[in-house]
């Protein structure tokens, strides 16, 4: 299948070169080789221009909250892409050891290029540096939707709610459900072999050795980004093929009744490699299709909004699509629609109202950002969230909600809360920077929410949550010794 025109994004006016060298694929959010429209646009070229395709995949040590954590992790997904594409296209793995000093290696490799080809991902720094790319590239720039089922720019605005935007997909889900990304674009190129990186390029911006590739927590301690944030997790596709299997044998049944409840540990667990582009959400929706029997022919039954019924699967499945789609598709058509969608002003008019009338209210407590990042609040709940977020680099997705929520209530002003919550998420949680776990923490100050009563010091309407109304609803004996107070 072509990729669909819906997902691919002109970043620039400058022509297609078809005596160029090469098509360039820069590879700087669907790190991955498999299920990724990004690449088989890049594949799609080359095969028109009879040209070898170079993949770059770089990775800077100056972006915001560089740590071990986070280059760990990408680090492995480099080494995993290495191996996957020893043979086929040149994939030039670049680890920056300088903040600086990869400047200028897009622009070299371009320079020879027939066009561009590139990730769109509509947060974190990445807009901003491939718009800037654009204005500099000599050379057609494409920006390539692979983040959804349903290309995220397609609506043309943005949504107050998810029950507003589930009645649009319902509407547009069925003929987008078929169109899936090939498995592996390269399978079948036939693409002729690129030759080796001219010496100049080579020598000035040389690729990253696969034997420290293959040890990423000792190539991340040895780079100037923060070790104060510990590796965690085990990134790369390979690992998250595995995490796939292990939830659809084990997680997804139970996913429904169990996925609030922490003891359970049936969530899915696979946000940090949604991020970090090291799986594709197509290739998990397809998957659950799949064993559920769908067929790509039927046409769902229409559901006006509703959160079950619309897809006609069991409710488990259901429930989890509901996540994985819904929810996690609109925070990127948030992104993508609204340039302020991490500010305060973004929020709804009457969370701000609310918000705003109750920020004079005494705090019960006010905690520093540095005694909310170390877990001393009084709260063992609360802090057994937040040493999980540190040692884990995520948060049991109910309790994320009530992590957020207590920061509102323990910050001196909602701008404050959100200023805090920001931090805590971008600088731990290996999801952070995205699309969809800012949708979460802006979700607990009333985005995608309406207002709800009774009113009450400090939320207004904005939805309340307690640590003691969550000990009554979920079970968390096993979640609390293992993530609760040491000793």
């Amino acid at each position: 299948m072509a990729v669909p025109t819906e997902r691919i994004r002109a970043v620039n006016g400058a022509p297609v070169r078809p005596g160029g060298e090469h098509v360039l694929y820069w590879m700087i959010a669907n790190r991955r080789t498999r299920w990724n429209w990004a690449l088989q646009r890049a594949v799609e070229i080359c095969r028109e221009l009879a040209r070898p395709l170079v993949v770059l995949e770089a990775l800077r040590c100056g972006y915001p909250h560089a740590s071990d954590r986070l280059h760990a992790f990408v680090l492995r997904g480099m080494a995993d892409n290495a191996r996957r594409l020893e043979g086929r296209p040149l994939h030039h793995a670049y680890v920056e050891r300088v903040a600086g000093e990869g400047k200028g290696l897009l622009d070299a490799l371009a320079a020879r290029a027939c066009a561009v080809v590139t990730d769109d991902f509509p947060t974190f720094f990445l807009p901003r540096m491939v718009e800037a790319a654009g204005r500099l590239l000599p050379v057609r720039l494409e920006a390539v939707d692979a983040s959804g089922v349903v290309p995220f720019r397609l609506p043309g605005s943005d949504f107050p709610t998810a029950f507003a935007f589930r009645r649009w997909l319902q509407r547009e889900m069925p003929r987008w459900l078929g169109r899936r990304p090939a498995a592996d674009p390269l399978a079948r190129a036939r693409l002729p072999r690129p030759p080796a990186l001219p010496r100049e390029i080579a020598r000035r911006w040389p690729a990253a050795d696969p034997e420290a590739l293959a040890r990423p927590e000792a190539l991340a301690a040895s780079l100037p980004v923060d070790h104060r944030v510990p590796p965690t997790g085990d990134g790369g596709p390979a690992a998250a093929e595995r995490r796939l299997a292990a939830f659809l044998s084990d997680g997804l049944d139970r996913y429904a009744e169990d996925r609030n409840d922490p003891d359970a540990a049936a969530t899915s667990g696979l946000s940090p490699w949604l991020h970090f582009g090291h799986l594709s959400s197509q290739e998990v929706v397809s998957a659950v299709l799949d064993r559920e029997g769908w067929d790509p022919d039927r046409t769902p039954p229409r559901a006006a909004g509703r959160r079950e019924g619309w897809w006609g699967l069991s409710a488990t499945a259901e429930a989890f699509l509901d996540q994985i789609v819904t929810w996690r598709e609109l925070g990127f058509v948030t992104c993508a629609h609204r340039p302020d969608h991490r500010e305060y002003g973004s929020l709804p008019a009457w969370a701000r109202a609310t918000l705003e009338k109750h920020a004079g209210d005494r705090r019960p407590v006010a905690y520093s950002p540095e005694d909310l990042a170390a877990a001393r609040t009084h709260d063992p709940i609360w802090n057994a969230a937040q040493r999980q977020l540190l040692k884990d680099g995520a948060v049991h997705g109910y309790l994320r909600m009530l992590w957020g929520k207590k920061v509102l209530e323990w910050t001196r002003s909602p701008r404050e809360a959100l200023d805090a919550l920001l931090d805590l998420n971008d600088r731990y949680a290996l999801d952070g920077r995205d699309p969809n776990s800012c949708s979460g923490i802006f979700w607990c100050l009333g985005r995608y929410d309406r207002p709800w009563g009774p009113e009450r010091p400090i939320f207004g309407t904005v939805r309340y949550m307690s640590s003691a109304n969550t000990a009554r609803k979920v079970r968390l004996r096993r979640w609390l010794a293992e993530h609760g107070e040491p000793g």
